[in-house]
Order: structure tokens, then C-alpha cells, then sequence
């Protein structure tokens, strides 16, 4: 049936851009649960023709530059670009940077002629607060002196360009998913009022409400296989089962399964023609289960079926690619992929917030600093591990199943990250949660 939660005020739109997948993954989960779409700010109706055009340059020029960067040497120019473009000035010491950067006036300047304006209109016409997992359409609306706008933020740090010119002044209640995202906000002059805590929207469907009935089966399964000489579930008895009570004998000596993940805009496809071939032993002996995420992109899944067939691994046993036909079907299938991985290796994108799910993620090279960013955070906290040579993953991947690095990473992530984002967002917005969590009918996401 469709979920329905009672609000103390007038339900939100819920606003996000098609600029990779972070945003579009940040707004999903939230909009699932009121019962409502994800409308796209850079699609009609909310833009005309020329807005639109412009969306589409932005959005070609972003993919392009961040799938060139990862070439060796001749990507190095773009990645000194993509740096640029999304720098972030070391936090300490603490000081004033609410100085508009460049970035912050040429949105500005975009605003002054006419950006988001479909989204201003229709916030007045129907009165709604705004729920956006993108910067600019609450800067927009802010700067149309609106209220009751809220703003997702969707990596642990960030660039300037997400608080506005006069942040001082600002009316936008920003939801950070990390202590430090709300501290570079108030170093950016946004008031400490103005932020909230709340750790990022992780889908329902793997967290299963606020007693993580979902989650902790899902980790109870997941330990058994990553700690296949039982030296983690040894050091760590009491602690498992307090938290998770017995673990599934059923699962004892299954493969894991790594699945490999790439962004919205493509970017690091060729890395599988470096690890397939140390891999393939290891899935041919029934050691491993492998999963290529191609998104919704037909190129990427055509590349990864290259690669297969060059490593000798085309139709073998325990491998499956994930190629969707549109963004939803992509999501509702990535979710579903994720109940039964054991090691998500990606960039480290918004993705990087699934470890908080009991999910290791193995941080292939970051695309930009904000990602710079998310791996840090993640590998401080104990849930991540930076990738090592690619050529020979199954031998660093193998010394970490023994030693029970990874089921360590997976405990880490399900004890010191915030898993309960959706559900504060939720709340912080006037939304009044049901006891018990619903089941889900599937959203929409509309253009």
C-alpha cells in the first residue's frame, strides 16, 4: 500500500537535479515515504526551454570532465579542473570563508536571470515548503525571500556555493549529514540555528524503520560471510550478540559478494579490465560473487561485458551485471543488490554513506574534493578502506576476509555512523512518523 504520514504542516516538494546519482539518492527515500514524486528542478514544468539548455550544458560538461579525468596523464589537466571547481579550503583553523567565492556570484548571477524561477512560482502558488538535496533551488528561493526551506546536504563536507551570497540572512534550514558539514556551514557564516544534524536519508527499504529490523539482518547474514576463519565473530562474541543476537548458520561458507559501482556520469568504467583478471580464480572456485553496477547507462554495461569476455569470465557463475531502463527501476534494483553485497567498491560518492548500513565500502580514487572528503570521513570512522593495486585485488581482498578487516569495517560503519537520516529529515521537515514502518509502494520520479 502506499505510505502515509501525518504532517504538521503543509507536505513539502521535494526538489532534486539529474547532476550524477548523489542527489537524486538523497531525495528518493524522503519522497517514498510521504507519498509523493521527486521533481526534477532542471526538467519541465519547473524550467522553460532556455533554463533547460543550460541545465543540459551544465550537466554534459560535468559528466565529461569527470569520466576524462580518470585517464591516465592526459586526464591530469581535468582533474586540476574538477579540483578547482569543487575545492574546499582546509576547515582548520577555524575562521571566517562566508566570503562568495566564485562560484557563489556566478549562481548569483544566474538567479538574477531567472534560474529556478518555474520553482519559485510554483512554491507560491501552492504555498508548500521546500525540501531540496540541491543547493541552488533553495539559494533560488531563499533569494525570492520564501520560507520554510530545507536543503539536504549530501557529502560530509562542502563547497561554498551551498550557502548563499548573505548567509547571515538566510531563511534555509540546512540538514547535514555529518558534524563537520554542519561546522563548514557556520564557517561559511550560515547561523548555527539554521543547521541540523541529522545524518543522510538511507532508503527504508535497508534500514526497515527506527529499530533497524531491516539492517541488522541484513549485517547478521553479511558478518558470516566476510569472516570466513570466524576471527572477528571470536574477538567480537558478546558485543554481535547483544546487538544481533545469533547469526545465521545458514549463511556460513557462502561467498561474498563484492560489487563494483559506478557514478552517474560513468566515471572509472575501465577499472574492471585492471581487477577482473586477478579475480576470475576466485569466482571460478565458488570463493567469490562479483556484481557490476552499470546504472542506467548501456555504454557502461557493454564495457563491462567487454571485460568479462577479455578475462574469461563472460556468462561464469556468480557474476551479474545491473543495468536498468530508467533512474527508478536503477534504484529500486541498487537497493535490492545492496541487502545481499558484502563489499561495495565505488568512488567515494554520496555511496559512501551506506556504510552506515554495516556495509564496508572499498573507496576506488575519488572524483573531486568533496570526495576527497567523503573517504576520509569514512576511513576515520573504521567502515572504509582506501583501494590498493587493482591488478591484484583478490590477494588484498583475500588477507582482509582472513584477518576480519572487513567485517570489522562493516561493524565500524553499523556503530559509529548515523543510519537514522531519513526518519530525523523526516521529522525536522512536519512529518509525523507511524509506529510501525510502512510497507512501500514504488515513487515516481518525475521530469
Amino acid at each position: 500500500m502506499q505510505p502515509t504520514l501525518d504532517f504538521h504542516r503543509e507536505k513539502p516538494l521535494v526538489v532534486a537535479v539529474e547532476m550524477g546519482y548523489g542527489h537524486l539518492r538523497a531525495a528518493r527515500p524522503l519522497a517514498r515515504l510521504m507519498g509523493a514524486e521527486t521533481t526534477l528542478v532542471d526538467k519541465p514544468p519547473l524550467v522553460g526551454p532556455e533554463e533547460q539548455r543550460l541545465w543540459e550544458r551544465v550537466r554534459r560538461a560535468y559528466e565529461l570532465t569527470s569520466r576524462l579525468s580518470q585517464l591516465p596523464v592526459v586526464g591530469l589537466p581535468l582533474r586540476w579542473v574538477l579540483d578547482a571547481i569543487t575545492d574546499i579550503p582546509h576547515l582548520h583553523p577555524y575562521r571566517d570563508l562566508s566570503a562568495p567565492t566564485s562560484g557563489v556570484l556566478t549562481l548569483e548571477r544566474l538567479i538574477r536571470r531567472r534560474l529556478g524561477q518555474g520553482l519559485v512560482e510554483r512554491l507560491r502558488e501552492t504555498g508548500a515548503p521546500l525540501l531540496t538535496t540541491f543547493y541552488s533551488p533553495a539559494i533560488a528561493a531563499d533569494r525570492a525571500g520564501l520560507d520554510n526551506l530545507f536543503c539536504v546536504v549530501t557529502d560530509s563536507d562542502i563547497n561554498r556555493v551551498w550557502a548563499p551570497v548573505a548567509p547571515e540572512r538566510t531563511s534555509i534550514r540546512y540538514l547535514v549529514p555529518t558534524q563537520r558539514a554542519g561546522r563548514r556551514l557556520r564557517s561559511y557564516g550560515v547561523p548555527a540555528h539554521r543547521i541540523t544534524f541529522t545524518g543522510f536519508p538511507l532508503p527504508h527499504e535497508l534500514v526497515g524503520g527506527t529499530g533497524l529490523a531491516t539492517l541488522r539482518r541484513n549485517l547478521a547474514a553479511r558478518l558470516v560471510r566476510l569472516d570466513p576463519t570466524r576471527e572477528f565473530r571470536r574477538a567480537f562474541r558478546d558485543e554481535l550478540q547483544h546487538f544481533l543476537g545469533a547469526l545465521p548458520a545458514e549463511e556460513e561458507g557462502r561467498p561474498p559478494l563484492l560489487t563494483f559501482a559506478v557514478g552517474g556520469a560513468g566515471a572509472q568504467a575501465g577499472l574492471p579490465r585492471q581487477f577482473l583478471p586477478g579475480l576470475r580464480p576466485a569466482i571460478e572456485e565458488g570463493r567469490l560473487r562479483l556484481a557490476l553496477v552499470a546504472g542506467v547507462r548501456p555504454e557502461v554495461a557493454g564495457r563491462f561485458r567487454e571485460e568479462l569476455e577479455r578475462a574469461g569470465l563472460d556468462g561464469a557463475p556468480g557474476v551479474e551485471i545491473l543495468l536498468a531502463g530508467d533512474l527508478e527501476e536503477y534504484f529500486r534494483r541498487f537497493d535490492e543488490l545492496m541487502a545481499g553485497t558484502d563489499v561495495l567498491w565505488t568512488k567515494p560518492s554520496e555511496l559512501t554513506f551506506y556504510a552506515a548500513l554495516g556495509l564496508p565500502v572499498l573507496c576506488a580514487p575519488p572524483v573531486g574534493v568533496h570526495e576527497r572528503y567523503n573517504r576520509r570521513w569514512a576511513v576515520e570512522s573504521g567502515a572504509a578502506l582506501r583501494q590498493r593495486d587493482a591488478h591484484f585485488a583478490w590477494e588484498w581482498i583475500s588477507d582482509w576476509l582472513e584477518e576480519g578487516a572487513l567485517a570489522g569495517a562493516a561493524w565500524s560503519g553499523f556503530m559509529r555512523l548515523p543510519k537514522f537520516g531519513l526518519y530525523q529529515i523526516l521529522e525536522t521537515v512536519g512529518a509525523k512518523l507511524p509506529e510501525a514502518a510502512p510497507e512501500w509502494a514504488s515513487g515516481q520520479i518525475a521530469g
